[in-house]
């Protein structure tokens, strides 16, 4: 002889059956670079992809200039170091001022002392040299610094910290990028990461495998200003999403079952 199973118990089943099963998702998507060897030594090509980027309108400049009597160059590392107060070298406070010597639409700085100097197109490289050029005609033996001070990629979506972030370093790779947003999330989608850039006025898009090595090779595995990365999120998210709204709904039908019970009983 059955025993008769009441519904409440066979909607717990059934829920527990379902837990159990978005639980146990694949996890083969979430290492990195599967395809280097798990022993032993798997060598690859980083691209050479990475060119510096070049001085442009709107640009901000954090440039110091240093000589054998450092009194001499007060003015203009002063305005450098009361510009630059309170950015941190990695800021994703979106808040904050980026400041220094902005490049006018005539792709020229306002120097102190040095005057006006044309930057347009230049490396910091090149600018750092054309402005040491001009100074030692004021200062003696002048040393100078000159770096980008908005520097920005943007990364959004199944990472940690999703922002844009201002970084002191032209050399920027994906990997990099992804470490200051805190990496990808156990949903993010590793094998498809977007991302856009504008190139002459237009919108260019690549998909970026982290999954495989072979994106050392790729042309976009360094960075350029304005960058953006977008890190799509996997079936397990929407498994997940699915998972809470079953539950919610079976707590509601739940509650009402107990409901209809006692008013029948009354």
């Amino acid at each position: 002889m059955f025993l008769q199973v009441p519904k409440c118990f066979q909607l717990a089943i059934y829920l527990l059956i379902m837990v159990i099963f978005a639980s146990c998702g694949s996890t083969k998507s979430i290492p990195y670079f599967q395809n280097v060897l798990d022993s032993g030594t798997t060598t690859i090509q980083v691209a050479n992809s990475f060119k510096e980027p070049t001085i442009q309108p709107d640009d901000i400049l954090s440039i110091s200039i240093f000589t054998i009597d450092p009194t001499t160059s007060m003015v203009i590392n002063q305005l450098a170091s009361q510009s630059m107060a309170g950015v941190s070298p990695m800021s994703s406070n979106t808040n904050a001022t980026t400041s220094g010597f902005l490049v006018d639409k005539n792709g020229e700085i306002d120097l102190s002392v040095v005057g006006k100097i044309k930057l347009l197109g230049l490396t910091t490289f090149q600018a750092r040299d054309l402005i040491q050029s001009l100074a030692s005609k004021t200062y003696n033996s002048p040393s100078v610094q000159v770096r980008f001070s908005n520097f920005k990629v943007t990364i959004l979506g199944e990472v940690l910290r999703p922002s844009t972030y201002t970084v002191p370093n032209e050399k920027l790779t994906v990997l990099d990028a992804l470490g200051l947003a805190g990496d990808l999330t156990i949903f993010g989608k590793r094998e498809n990461v977007l991302l856009i850039r504008e190139r002459n006025g237009e919108k260019q898009f690549a998909r970026l495998n982290l999954n495989s090595a072979n994106l050392f090779q790729s042309e976009f595995y360094y960075l350029k200003q304005n960058d953006v990365l977008y890190v799509e999120p996997n079936k397990g998210k929407a498994a997940t999403l699915n998972t809470a709204r079953t539950q919610t709904f079976a707590l509601a039908g739940t509650a009402l079952s107990v409901l209809l019970v006692l008013f029948t009983r009354l």
